[in-house]
């Protein structure tokens, strides 16, 4: 058996961050520190961070008033905000920047009296917290039969905005629906970089691979959009969180299996399911160099994550 390992894979920048604040705010203020949220969507990232005294909750209610919360690198609604500022908790926002930029647009085209449709899964936290800075205004498209039947009041003042962890093909054939009934949309590609680099890779291997394992989690939109474009493709793939879940049967007959990872999967996992596959070769695919990095909020800036030897190498 030969393994291909499809590159870019893993930690994007964005999670990079995240992780990085809650390890630097365990440094700077001891535990606990409450995280709302998975920090990111990887139950091993989870429970490392866990083991390290992080506490997380579903709700802000479960954070005694004036300790420390941080928000997850999905986002936030603004009345979370307001309900962590009214309570006097102190607050880190690990939100990934690229999706800040999309409240920001949301707020600016609210109010501009657009109507947004927001492109996305409507119970993934992103796309609730997105749509949580201009409610009244926007609708959340998530099929093509919602792009084909959405109603606005103004088909002259509508702008596209779209969840950052989208299939790059899928969201396309909504957006060209959208295009074709409102010509005057104002279309933001806000999928980022990290999305399309992880699925032009799954496309790499989709064509030389008799079967592909995504690792990451389950819950995780980026992982699972991995999955399908692999098998738009007509190649057999499975969506694996580490060695434990790989099975003879989904490698049963394959000569090449191809290996990609979701944006909030470590590499250690990735090795891990290579070791237990033990083959006789194992080759790289890059489509892509990445070399996106994002600054550290205020607080803890200065305080080197590589100095307290936690970043190491996350983005292949």
């Amino acid at each position: 058996m030969e393994v291909i390992l499809g590159s870019p894979r893993g930690f994007c920048a964005g999670v990079v961050r995240a992780i990085d604040i809650v390890e630097l705010s365990l440094i700077k203020y001891g535990s606990p520190v409450y995280v709302r949220h998975e920090i990111v969507h990887n139950p091993f990232v989870v429970d490392d961070l866990r083991a390290k005294g992080a506490i997380f909750v579903d709700e802000l209610e479960e954070v005694p008033d004036g300790q420390m919360v941080i928000f997850s690198a999905h986002g936030v609604p603004p009345e979370v905000r307001k309900e962590a500022d009214r309570r006097g908790l102190r607050v880190l926002d690990a939100t990934c920047p690229l999706v800040t930029k999309v409240h920001v647009e949301a707020v600016r085209f609210g109010g501009k009296d657009h109507t947004i449709l927001l492109v996305g899964h409507r119970d993934h936290p992103e796309t609730i917290g997105t749509l949580g800075e201009a409610p009244d205004r926007t609708v959340v498209v998530e099929t093509v039969e919602d792009a084909e039947a959405v109603q606005v009041p103004d088909p002259n003042k509508v702008v596209v905005l779209t969840q950052t962890t989208l299939s790059v093909d899928d969201t396309s054939e909504v957006v060209n629906i959208l295009r074709t009934r409102f010509p005057n949309v104002i279309l933001r590609n806000d999928i980022c970089y990290a999305t399309t680099n992880r699925q032009m890779a799954a496309k790499v291997l989709a064509a030389e691979a008799d079967v592909v394992l995504v690792i990451g989690a389950r819950n995780s939109s980026n992982c699972n959009r991995l999955r399908e474009v692999v098998e738009a493709a007509g190649v057999r793939a499975y969506l694996v969180n580490g060695p434990e879940e790989v099975t003879k049967e989904q490698v049963k007959g394959a000569k090449i299996v191809g290996i990609v990872s979701g944006a909030s999967t470590p590499e250690s996992l990735v090795e891990a399911v290579v070791a237990m596959l033990e083959p006789s070769s194992i080759v790289s695919r890059k489509v892509i160099d990445e070399d996106v990095t994002f600054v550290l909020p205020k607080e803890l800036q200065g305080m080197g994550a590589d100095a307290a030897g936690i970043a190491g190498k996350r983005v292949l």
